[in-house]
């Protein structure tokens, strides 16, 4: 099995890479925690233009065809650069109107999310974790409570996140869209998709962290030489480039096996998901410290990024629940979004 990226799919990365950093996703990303939508919506229509949201949707619905390893690849650059919204959840809601069946709600939403005229989100409704990403904002949400999905426009306050650009609400009410056992297998899968997406997050986050920090130490004094010349911080730096080395080519592997239809693909995500989000964990704490009293600052862009860590480690999947569905070998009950606040 191939787990180097191919030329086009590098330079798919690329070019991602480029549209966002010329960007300046950190005053998008304020700019979203404030609740203003505006520059994060307009970027979110130059992804569209690139083909990000099309990977998660059928040629005959107006995508590119669901590519998993397409998606990996774009997910790992909007993590890169923190962009904001409910990107996962829009990818989620496609995967999960795709394996609905529904052909009627699939042609209502489905060229909308491909094109990036809707963005969308998507939870699993539990009591302890009733809320949804961007619900107040997104301009659908599809809320799956046990075996009844919902299609939601509304919803309630927003809660306070560690990140502040997570904005969290209860979607409200809603017309029921389908009952049965086949809600429950495309939500199924749809949370599949969702846990790899936020792996590839996970893993871009833990590299721009790495990226940031690496020159904050080889430019910051002490002694009259360099921080980084120091062995204790090199040793810090080269544990987290090992961390986050070692979960990239589990992230493709899974996007392969989610690919090719392996039953394998729920057990091999939950392990990417588990090794990225504590990399993404390791990256935010290593730079945080590494940073001093600098890393604390909300006025410093760094502290968007570590402020993320954590909570895309836990979202679509704590690490306990990934290493359970690691070890039993069996489908474990999915962490609904909420988790990830």
């Amino acid at each position: 099995m191939r787990f180097l990226l191919t030329d086009e799919q590098r330079e798919f990365a690329r070019s991602l890479d480029g549209l966002l950093a010329a960007a300046g996703t950190a005053a998008v990303v304020r700019a979203w925690a404030a609740g203003d939508t505006g520059p994060g919506r307009s970027l979110w229509s130059k992804l569209a233009d690139a083909g990000v949201f099309g990977l998660a949707v059928p040629e005959r619905h107006g995508g590119l065809g669901v590519l998993p390893v397409e998606l990996a690849v774009a997910f790992t650059e909007l993590g890169r650069h923190a962009v904001p919204g409910p990107l996962v959840e829009t990818v989620a809601a496609a995967a999960f109107l795709d394996r609905l069946g529904d052909e009627g709600v699939s042609a209502a939403w489905l060229p909308a999310i491909a094109s990036g005229g809707s963005a969308v989100s998507f939870a699993l409704l539990r009591e302890d974790a009733p809320y949804a990403l961007d619900a107040a904002t997104a301009d659908g949400v599809f809320a799956v409570d046990g075996d009844t999905v919902r299609l939601a426009k509304s919803a309630g306050e927003v809660q306070q996140s560690a990140d502040p650009a997570r904005r969290l609400a209860r979607p409200l009410g809603g017309a029921v869209l389908a009952r049965g056992p086949a809600v429950t297998a495309a939500a199924g899968h749809a949370t599949r998709v969702a846990r790899l997406v936020t792996a590839a997050q996970c893993l871009g986050l833990g590299h721009a962290l790495l990226a940031d920090t690496v020159t904050h130490v080889a430019r910051r004094t002490q002694f009259g030489v360099a921080v980084g010349s120091f062995q204790a911080v090199k040793h810090q730096l080269a544990d987290v480039l090992v961390a986050l080395e070692f979960a990239e080519p589990l992230v493709h592997s899974a996007a392969l096996a989610l690919a090719a239809g392996d039953p394998a693909a729920g057990r091999e995500i939950a392990a990417a998901k588990l090794t990225a989000g504590r990399a993404a964990h390791e990256a935010a704490l290593t730079a945080l410290h590494l940073h001093g009293a600098l890393g604390y600052t909300d006025e410093l862009d760094l502290s968007l990024w570590i402020r993320k860590a954590r909570p895309l480690r836990d979202a679509w999947g704590t690490p306990a629940a990934c290493r359970a569905r690691v070890l039993a070998g069996h489908h474990c009950a999915p962490v609904p979004e909420g988790q990830g606040a």
